[in-house]
């Protein structure tokens, strides 16, 4: 580890190992070398811990707890400071370039701009209990295993998961009153009680109308990403919203960090450590605030149910436009991380919700933010009574110009090398793949194994994941082939 700051007692020491792994990691997704990524984030971490002590040494002079992020977070938002001030000092070169155009652009200004302008996400997060903050990002984003968050918040391991649920509440709770306090047009202030409605339940249907309003809204679009609790899109949520740019191949890589220290049978390094004295303040606190978030829950549930602007004529339910005239099923969630092998080529990162739109095997990483529904299904090839393989094809998120999909094939036969092809109808454009390498050509796509995962068991599965822009239309892709041999769909 290079110079850092140096620990002011045992439990910041035991902090500081996994603080300057996050560091590092987001660091070298932000530069353009190994040494530049060191360079930043050494200079970030000495900046964050500065702030974080700062923060805690007014605590208890004032003797309160003001808004602040935990510590994970907090030095990953100062590597994105120390990286604007590379760009304004004129070392920008030294940094990714399309890190470079966010943060000239006004995605960027948006996380240093008026607090109720700010992401939800990030504004959410800020607003909980030191503790529940912590908790709710060491197991959403850094992957942790509970066991391993609740030795280190000092929490009752057997208990842990129905306190992540409770903070996962009181997340929702804090979004939905940040997202109304956000200045707002007629239109999105129209849809935000059906919002609130509409992602407290496990069906994932929504009305075709708000569906359209939410491809096309990235404020709205954020705010039912934090609100929507299940379907696995709250860390993706919390990666964008509270780190910006790069968020969600951030996420990837700690997830894919947490499962390589595991399956090496490696401690992690947030496995020990002293307990947080924190953990039971907070968790008295919480339990006062989920009750009055209950009464209150309850009451928005009922008023949202009584009939408005959007919910006259037998429009009320979902699933059925203003018109009361039925509709699709469609779904919304953010960007679920992917899986990527260590050593691995990383994606660069992109301004939220605007893809590149290069065909070459080294693309950005954008923060897609928003949520729509899929296009209608194109018929498949007819299935044979024993396919050679099988394909599943999984659009993860949505937004005006761009979407994310993931592609998983099961191969009835071992493989020591893999192709998979595929086209598409409505002349989508793939920006970037991983887990996978691409060229495409008109319609066509192939997809050809990387290095770390050639080899596929009979019976076993391959997976890949991608951006890709669109405009008009954007169908289901069609005609998937492993290695030339037609797939049927799962």
């Amino acid at each position: 580890m290079p110079d850092l700051p140096t620990p002011q007692d045992a439990a910041e020491a035991a902090l500081f190992s996994e603080c300057w792994d996050a560091v590092l990691s987001y660091a070298d997704l932000c530069t353009a070398g190994s040494t530049a990524a060191t360079e930043l984030a050494t200079e970030a971490f000495s900046l964050g811990m500065r702030e974080a002590r700062d923060a805690e040494a007014a605590v208890r002079g004032a003797g309160r707890r003001p808004a602040r992020l935990p510590r994970i977070p907090l030095l990953l938002t100062a590597v994105r400071t120390t990286a604007a001030e590379w760009e304004t000092q004129g070392l920008g070169h030294r940094l990714d370039p399309d890190l470079r155009l966010w943060l000239n652009s006004d995605k960027a200004a948006r996380y240093t701009g008026p607090p109720l302008q700010r992401p939800i996400a990030l504004r959410g997060l800020r607003d909980l209990q030191a503790a529940d903050a912590e908790l709710l990002w060491l197991a959403e984003v850094e992957a942790l295993p509970l066991p391993v968050v609740a030795r280190r918040l000092g929490l009752d391991p057997a208990t842990v998961g129905e306190e992540l649920a409770q903070v996962r509440g009181l997340f929702r709770d804090r979004s939905h009153r940040n997202h109304l306090d956000m200045p707002m047009d007629a239109q999105c202030r129209s849809y935000a009680r059906l919002l609130d409605a509409v992602t407290r339940s496990t069906s994932g249907e929504a009305p075709a109308d708000l569906s359209r309003h939410l491809a096309r809204c990235q404020q709205c679009a954020e705010a039912a990403a934090c609100l929507r609790l299940h379907g696995g899109g709250l860390p993706a949520a919390l990666a964008g919203g509270v780190i910006g740019w790069g968020g969600l191949a951030y996420l990837e890589r700690r997830r894919r960090a947490a499962e390589v220290r595991l399956g090496a049978g490696s401690p992690l390094a947030l496995e020990s450590g002293a307990p947080n004295p924190g953990a039971h303040k907070a968790k008295v606190a919480r339990n006062g605030l989920l009750v009055a978030a209950v009464l209150v829950s309850l009451l928005a549930l009922a008023v949202s149910m009584m009939p408005g602007d959007h919910m006259k004529n037998g429009a009320a339910g979902p699933g059925t436009t203003a018109e009361g005239q039925p509709v699709a099923n469609p779904t919304y969630s953010v960007p679920a991380a992917t899986s990527r092998a260590p050593g691995s080529a990383r994606p660069s990162g992109t301004p939220t919700g605007n893809p590149s739109e290069s065909t070459g095997a080294t693309n950005s990483d954008p923060e897609p933010q928003g949520t729509s529904s899929a296009g209608a299904e194109e018929p498949e090839p007819g299935e044979s009574a024993a396919p050679a393989c099988r394909f599943e094809y999984s659009l993860v998120n949505q937004w005006p110009d761009g979407f994310q999909a993931e592609v998983t094939v099961t191969t009835a036969e071992a493989l020591d090398d893999w192709r998979v092809t595929w086209s598409f109808k409505d002349g989508q454009k793939v920006t970037q793949m991983w887990d996978a390498n691409f060229t495409q050509s008109g319609s066509k796509v192939t997809a050809t194994a990387a290095a770390y995962n050639k080899s596929v068991a009979a019976d076993g599965s391959l997976s890949l994941g991608f951006l890709a822009s669109w405009q008009g239309k954007n169908a289901p892709a069609y005609g998937f082939s492993l290695n030339g041999q037609e797939c049927a769909k799962s």
